[in-house]
């Protein structure tokens, strides 16, 4: 890796606004990848995010033997298994993505094999018990560190059934069991404290699996160890909203800007963050433009910025917040009066621990934050004067939000460690520059 790869400069001010297209959404993008390699015959994907993560999912189902491949234009067509997966040779390495691994992680306890995920440094820091525990109810045997963490080695085979509340809202966990359940005897329930993510029921009604969704409770009925037949199928990628969020938030910042994100996934359990744009002060407006017959929702927000005010978010609304939380903390710095950020414990156990981190980089910038164990507190209309450097802790989510405050910043701001961003947004600077804003 380069040293200009790893760090770039973010000059002050110049944003302009303008039309963003933005990759595919990262969630979507692995579903689709795991699905494909699991049906029958040969499904096309446009819009799949080709970034380091959802590759490294794709590459994963080929070790399971399904084939892949990407046309000119940009179209990925899976030949799936059929539903039977053969064991990798070697650890599987899913890079830095917990989707991932939490995904097949599922998967792979449904099937007679014997599987090693793995991935980099920050993902082996991150709990996984909190799979291990109803992956083993169900009957698979899973082997983690003594911390708890990845690398982690599954014997799958045999799974049953089972109701298991989860003691803390995930759809990374929700998906993972549910996906487990299609390979089970029996009827898999799930019980959410919170509604999360539901990218995977979802697509799971598309393709025709047996579930159903009754409030809190998410069930499927198991296929049993012959797994299920799916067909092959053609779908749709839209936009990712954690990506164009970055743009979004920056316009809503700067009165009179505007920033129109075309294509991008509108499903109410992602885009919490508008109506915490709608209530600092910015102007939003949505356009649907998908069919109705579509899993996913998607269509175009345009966002007008204002000046803002500082706001609360807590509770039931963090799930759906959960990956934009660090561009809130931004918009508290540039707000008028206090953002607050509470319930939101989990940032601690992501890429990086994105409590601290956020409040340590925000200090550094000249903005007064006080970090809480479950969140932060921001003091508004912060003088945006940063140290030399800012380090990103090798998370691409904290690279993007400081860059976006880097635009209010009195001076460039140097951000380093950020080929983490290739994981989700490759074109991220590229865009940056696109809408005026000048990068080293």
């Amino acid at each position: 890796m380069t040293v200009q790869k790893q760090t770039k400069i973010v000059h002050p001010g110049g944003f302009t606004g303008g039309v963003v297209c933005v990759p595919g959404d990262k969630s979507i993008s692995h579903r689709t990848a795991l699905l494909a390699g699991l049906s029958a015959g040969t499904s096309e994907i446009s819009g799949f995010l080709q970034a380091e993560d959802c590759l490294n999912t794709l590459k994963a189902m080929e070790s399971f033997g399904a084939r892949s491949w990407i046309d000119d234009e940009g179209m990925l067509s899976v030949q799936g298994t059929g539903g039977k997966m053969i064991e990798p040779v070697g650890p599987l390495d899913v890079g830095n993505s917990g989707t991932g691994m939490r995904l097949l992680a599922g998967l792979c306890a449904g099937s007679p094999i014997q599987v090693t995920l793995t991935g980099d440094e920050s993902l082996l820091s991150r709990p996984m018990g909190r799979i291990q525990e109803p992956l083993q109810q169900m009957g698979a045997r899973v082997d983690l560190t003594p911390q708890g963490t990845a690398p982690m080695t599954i014997q799958g085979g045999q799974l049953h059934g089972i109701e298991y509340r989860l003691p803390t809202a995930s759809a990374q966990v929700k998906s993972c069991c549910i996906l487990a359940g299609l390979y089970a005897t029996g009827r898999t329930t799930v019980l959410e404290p919170i509604p999360t993510r539901d990218h995977t029921e979802r697509m799971l009604r598309a393709v025709g699996a047996p579930i159903r969704v009754e409030g809190q409770f998410i069930s499927v009925e198991g296929y049993g160890p012959q797994g299920p037949k799916f067909l092959a199928r053609p779908y749709v990628v839209p936009g990712d909203f954690s990506s164009a969020a970055y743009w979004l938030a920056a316009a809503a910042a700067i009165p009179g800007v505007q920033v129109r994100a075309e294509g991008v996934g509108l499903n109410l359990r992602r885009t919490a963050l508008l109506d915490v744009l709608r209530r600092m002060g910015a102007q939003v407006e949505i356009e649907r433009t998908s069919a109705p017959t579509d899993p996913e929702v998607y269509g175009n927000v345009t966002v007008t910025g204002a000046a803002l005010n500082g706001t609360e978010v807590s509770g039931d609304e963090i799930p759906n917040l959960i990956d934009e939380l660090p561009l809130v903390a931004v918009l508290g710095a540039l707000a008028r009066g206090r953002t607050e950020i509470r319930d939101a414990g989990e940032l601690r156990v992501k890429e990086s621990d994105r409590v601290a981190v956020m409040a340590e980089n925000l200090a550094n910038m000249g903005v007064q934050v006080a970090e809480r164990p479950d969140g932060m507190v921001v003091e508004g209309s912060a003088t945006v004067a940063p140290v030399k450097s800012i380090r990103s802790y090798g998370d691409h989510r904290i690279a993007m939000s400081m860059s976006v405050l880097a635009i209010f910043s009195a001076e460039p701001v140097c951000i380093g460690n950020v080929a983490c961003v290739d994981t989700s947004y490759p074109d991220f600077w590229k865009q940056l520059s696109t809408l005026g804003v000048k990068v080293e």
